[in-house]
């Protein structure tokens, strides 16, 4: 897959107004509405829908990229590519760091996916404009973003105490963010939790990247969580991000 739009391509070298900037754009560009060929929440496929996975892993200056793309609830490719990381993580600019590496891991992949879920945040961002947004926007193909932290937002609801599996609580737009006060741009969803009261387990903070509602975004990750805390296309490019930078190659 290439860049349909390269002048979106995250560029580690411009000043930090100027990658302010150029996410401004790319929010402008995105679209945050359903505009999916494909329904990934159906429940019964008889051509079940391409999704895709990704996910980084780190030695030294390199974040390699994984790409683990699923169909059917079976894995049928695996890509990688690693990059220098030429800037420090900065809250916010996490796609100028990481955005080359996953572009150049698309750039080997041979299947086009229906949806890409990103390890990071998408319209739940500074400037509606995170990892996943910028993706893309950039490869013009719907994306969602899979946070484990909240960068940016407000809660419609506590989330200091455990929340039931299945529990959602939205993520409104605040004086932090871009979008109009009140905006829903994601969803704290609890995919997992224990049964027991002595430990707990966080909710992952999904979101919007492009071509994907809010609602859709949350749907599209609970459809694709199975035993696990995160979804199994985003658990496996884990897994294969690690497996990468352990092998060296």
């Amino acid at each position: 897959m290439e860049p349909v739009r390269p002048e979106f391509v995250p560029d580690p070298s411009l000043s930090r107004e100027e990658m302010e900037t150029l996410q401004r754009d790319i929010a402008a560009t995105a679209i945050f509405e359903d505009t999916l060929e494909t329904d990934p929440t159906a429940a019964s496929f008889d051509d079940p829908p391409v999704v895709a996975g990704v996910d980084q892993g780190f030695r030294g200056d390199d974040a390699t990229s994984a790409v683990v793309v699923m169909q059917g609830g079976e894995v049928i490719e695996r890509a990688s590519a690693t990059r220098e990381t030429r800037i420090p993580y900065i809250p916010g600019l996490l796609s100028f760091r990481e955005g080359g590496a996953i572009l150049a891991a698309f750039e080997v992949l041979e299947h086009e996916p229906d949806v890409v879920l990103v390890d990071g945040s998408g319209r739940i961002h500074f400037r509606e404009a995170g990892l996943a947004t910028h993706i893309g926007v950039t490869l013009d193909t719907p994306t969602v973003g899979v946070a484990k932290s909240l960068l940016c937002g407000r809660p419609r609801e506590s989330l200091d105490d455990p929340l039931p599996e299945g529990t959602r609580v939205a993520i409104e737009a605040n004086g932090n963010v871009t979008a109009p006060d009140g905006t829903v741009i994601g969803y704290a969803v609890q995919t997992r939790q224990y049964d027991s009261g002595n430990r707990h387990i966080n909710p992952l903070y999904v979101s919007p990247g492009h071509r994907v509602g809010v609602e859709t975004a949350a749907d599209i990750v609970e459809q694709y969580t199975t035993d696990y805390k995160l979804p199994e296309p985003t658990r496996l490019a884990d897994s294969y991000a690690a497996e990468v930078v352990r092998s060296g190659e």
